[in-house]
C-alpha cells in the first residue's frame, strides 16, 4: 500500500460509520428506502443495470453499499473493493436488512488478488467520485481491464475535472468563481468529503485525504490505453441543476482480441 493510499484509508476509517448513520439514516431504515424500488438507487445510471441479474458486479470503492446492495436486490452478484472497515460494518448491516447478500473485501484497489479475480466480472461500477485518491491513473486502468470479463462493461462516472475548478459565490448563488488549477498534477492534502456535517469543534481531530486531480483527458486516454473500448460519454449538470459540467459518465467495453 503506497502513502496515499494508507493515509485514505486512515481518513476513511475515522467516524464513517457515524456519518453514514447521520445522513442515511439506521442502515435498516436505509433498508427499508432501498426495498420500495432498488432499481430507483441506481438514478442516473439504472439503464446501464437493466438485465444485472444473474452478472458478477464489482464496485470499486463501494462506500457504504448504498449501490451494491440494490444490485444485489436486481440479481446481480455483487463484490464490493473498498478500504474502510467502517463503510464495510454499514455496507455488511445494510444487506442483512434488505434480506441479500454482497461480498465485501477490503483491500487497496491496487492491491486486488488478480490471481482470483482475472477477467471475473462481468460489469464494474465505480461512482461517486473517487478518480482523486488514485495517483496513477494508467495504473488504475489497467487494474480494472483486468478484472472485466471479455464482453464485458465499465460503467464509470465521477466528478467532472472541469466542475472542481468552479465555487459558487456564497453572496450571489447565480454567479460561479473559476480557479485556474485544472492542470495542477500535485499531490494534495484535502478534507474528506463529510468532515464538514460535523461541529467544528470535532473537525480538527479528521485525517486529511490525499487527492490527486486528473484532467478529462488524462481519464479517457488512461481507458483507452488499458484497452478499453469507449462506447458512450456523458456530462451531467449540477445537483441543482445548475449549467455547469458537474460530473461525467464513461461506459467501455473490453472487446476480444483480434
Amino acid at each position: 500500500m503506497n502513502d496515499q493510499s494508507a493515509q485514505n484509508k486512515k481518513a476513511w476509517e475515522y467516524r464513517a460509520y457515524e456519518f453514514w448513520i447521520r445522513r442515511d439514516g439506521l442502515p435498516e431504515n436505509k433498508a427499508r428506502e432501498i426495498l420500495i424500488n432498488p432499481m430507483l438507487q441506481l438514478k442516473k445510471h439504472k439503464m446501464y443495470f437493466a438485465d444485472a441479474a444473474g452478472k458478477r458486479v464489482a464496485n470499486l470503492c463501494g462506500s457504504n453499499g448504498r449501490k451494491a446492495v440494490p444490485l444485489a436486490l436486481l440479481g446481480a452478484e455483487v463484490t464490493v473493493f473498498d478500504q474502510s472497515e467502517e463503510n464495510k460494518k454499514y455496507a455488511l448491516e445494510l444487506a442483512e436488512h434488505a434480506n441479500t447478500s454482497i461480498e465485501y473485501i477490503i483491500t487497496d484497489i491496487y492491491d486486488i488478488d488478480l490471481k482470483k479475480y482475472t477477467a471475473y466480472f462481468d460489469m464494474l461500477y465505480l461512482e461517486g467520485g473517487i478518480l482523486h485518491y488514485f495517483h496513477d491513473i494508467e495504473k488504475l486502468m489497467s487494474k480494472l481491464f483486468s478484472l472485466l470479463n471479455v464482453g464485458g462493461s465499465i460503467v464509470l462516472s465521477d466528478y467532472h475535472p472541469a466542475g472542481r475548478c468552479i465555487t459558487r459565490n456564497l453572496d450571489n448563488e447565480n454567479n460561479f468563481h473559476f480557479s485556474p488549477f485544472y492542470f495542477d498534477e500535485k499531490i494534495q492534502h484535502a478534507d474528506i468529503s463529510y468532515k464538514r456535517f460535523f461541529d467544528e469543534e470535532e473537525q480538527e481531530f479528521f485525517p486529511d485525504v490525499l487527492i490527486k486531480q486528473h484532467t478529462l483527458s488524462d481519464i479517457i486516454n488512461a481507458l483507452i490505453s488499458s484497452g478499453f473500448t469507449l462506447n458512450k460519454f456523458d456530462e451531467h449538470k449540477g445537483w441543482g441543476n445548475e449549467n455547469i459540467p458537474w460530473e461525467f459518465t464513461i461506459i467501455a467495453g473490453k472487446e476480444e482480441m483480434s
